[in-house]
């Protein structure tokens, strides 16, 4: 019933879209980020750069509500970074209320006038489907390694797992072994504790950026910070976990 209705939500979406004029996402589609309740998420919308100086927004189906960017509020931030060309919506306290569609949307300046660049469905839990332990931001050091440990549930452990990063929606898949250059990228199951662990060796300054873990089409996303190492230091191999972003409560 839940399936049909996320279906019919869908389709609907898609009309009111059509009817406004707006292009839809040519991407990643059928995203569901799942939450605690309770929990904040940050969710990164990447845009071409010659939508660099146009306006952009993060829209709500649940209340029809537009918020731009470089807005703060209590439980909401929309923060553009031209530099980087994405913009972050972090989501804070969020309770069943919260469950549903949302858009990232940028105004192109031309036609049609508006874009859709991610859509995400959120899905707010107790114990959610997908999620990482301890945190949502990890850093290492250049020629270091990280490994980031991602949790699912029973119902997703026949899924396709996978590690993937949003700005080239590239991906790696349990049970590959993939090389691009100095650094590797290793994903492995352990489906009697229903996790699986990505480990990235000989990190690089370019391995920085936004993740995320998936089973099926449920998934939890991740920040990766790779710093320089200084000179005369020995690279970090060590996991390093950022206290001020946490996906939820710790276990």
């Amino acid at each position: 019933m839940a399936a049909y209705a996320k279906t019919k939500i869908f389709y609907i979406s898609i009309g009111f879209w059509l009817i406004l004029g707006v292009e839809c996402y040519d991407g990643w589609s059928n995203h569901t980020l799942t939450i605690y309740t309770g929990g904040s998420v940050t969710i990164p919308c990447y845009y071409d750069k010659k939508y660099t100086q146009q306006k952009k927004y993060w829209f709500s189906e649940i209340d029809k509500s537009n918020t731009y960017t470089n807005t703060t509020e209590q439980n909401l931030s929309v923060i553009d970074h031209p530099d980087q060309s994405f913009f972050t919506v972090t989501m804070r306290n969020l309770q069943n209320k919260h469950n549903g569609n949302y858009y990232c949307i940028v105004e192109t300046g031309e036609q049609p006038p508006t874009k859709i660049i991610y859509e995400p469905y959120l899905k707010i839990q107790s114990a959610p489907d997908v999620f990482v332990v301890n945190s949502s931001s990890v850093s290492g050091h250049e020629g270091g390694d990280i490994s980031v440990q991602c949790l699912y549930s029973s119902g997703y452990k026949n899924k396709s797992k996978q590690w993937c990063r949003y700005k080239d929606q590239s991906c790696y898949t349990v049970g590959r072994t993939d090389t691009s250059q100095n650094s590797s990228v290793q994903v492995s199951d352990d489906d009697g504790r229903r996790s699986f662990t990505v480990l990235m060796t000989g990190l690089r300054l370019t391995d920085s950026g936004w993740y995320f873990c998936s089973a099926g089409e449920a998934l939890s996303p991740v920040h990766i910070t790779v710093a320089e190492t200084e000179p005369g230091t020995v690279s970090d191999k060590e996991l390093v976990f950022n206290p001020f972003s946490v996906n939820g409560f710790p276990l």
